[in-house]
Order: C-alpha cells, then structure tokens, then sequence
C-alpha cells in the first residue's frame, strides 16, 4: 500500500522542508566599575546604503514608568535613534524587551519568517548597540549576504560595552 501511495503521491510521504535560522548571539560582558547598569542594546538589519531595514532586537529598562520611562533613553543609542528608533514606536511586539544581565543571550530566527523572510537578495550589515548609564556606547557590525547558500558563520568582538556578537546562518 505504502508504495502505492508514494507513486501517486510522491510528495506526500517525503520529509518536510525545515526553515533555515538565523542566530545573533549577543554577549554582555562583566564590567568591574563602582556603579554598573544593565546596558540599552538595540540590534537592527542595515542595507548596503546604510539605511535601516528591520529591527531585531531593542533592550531597554521597561520597570520605569514616570514621564517616559525607560524609553527615554532609547536615545543614547546614537546610531539606533538615527536610522530606526526616532521612527520605532516602543514597546514592539516581539522585538523590545528588558534589558539583559551578565552573560550571552541569543536571539533566534527562522529565514522563512519576518523579518528575514522580507529581505530581498542582497548585502547588508546586522548591527548591534549598546549604551550604559555612567558608561559608554559602542557599536557592532557583522555582514550579512542574502539569503544564505551555505552555513557560515561572522564573529566580532567588542571593546567595552559589549562582548562577543556572533551571526550564524543556516540555510
């Protein structure tokens, strides 16, 4: 019977396509400093041009709530503001979050779902920010070919403000 089927229909027994994923992996590292705070990071997809396409992640303190609250200081992340955040109405859904301890957090996405599965072939930059309160600011970027044609794999490391930041593509 099994064979029967598989003739007709040899589409219907085969395995299902599994979606590639994308993961950042964004490490924030231990700071020996008299007064430390959690740092905003904000992690968004660039084009060639510079221009924003997408946000992927936006860190901040959600537990203030006077006047603007933690979302005034969305600001300090200078290149975030600029290309994307002036225009980003926070919180946003699936995308802003509390701000992260100590340790590497990695955000995962499939490449058949938003926002990946938005972009068109091309090059662009997945860019990673991060600003601390009575602290400093500092800024990641990692290449991103479109759509990936093999698993790979781009590292760079942070001075400051920010540890390891890793991209990891499976098509």
């Amino acid at each position: 019977m099994r064979k029967a089927v598989t003739a007709l229909f040899p589409t219907l027994l085969a395995a299902p396509a599994l979606a590639g994923e994308v993961t950042l992996s964004i490490q924030i590292p231990r700071l020996d400093v008299s007064e430390y705070h959690r740092p905003y990071v904000a992690a968004w997809i660039e084009g060639s041009d510079g221009a924003a396409v997408s946000n992927l992640a936006v860190w901040y303190d959600l537990r203030k709530r006077e006047g603007e609250g933690g979302a005034k200081w969305l600001k300090d992340m200078r290149q975030w503001w600029r290309r994307i955040g002036r225009e980003t109405e926070m919180p946003l859904d699936g995308v802003s979050g509390a701000t992260r301890p100590v340790g590497t957090h990695a955000l995962r996405f499939a490449t058949d779902a938003a926002p990946f599965s938005d972009l068109k072939p091309g090059t662009y930059e997945v860019v990673v920010e991060a600003a601390r309160e009575v602290g400093g600011r500092e800024v990641v970027r990692l290449p991103l070919a479109w759509p990936p044609t093999a698993p790979s794999q781009a590292v760079q490391q942070g001075k400051d403000e920010l540890g390891a930041v890793a991209l990891d593509l499976k098509p």
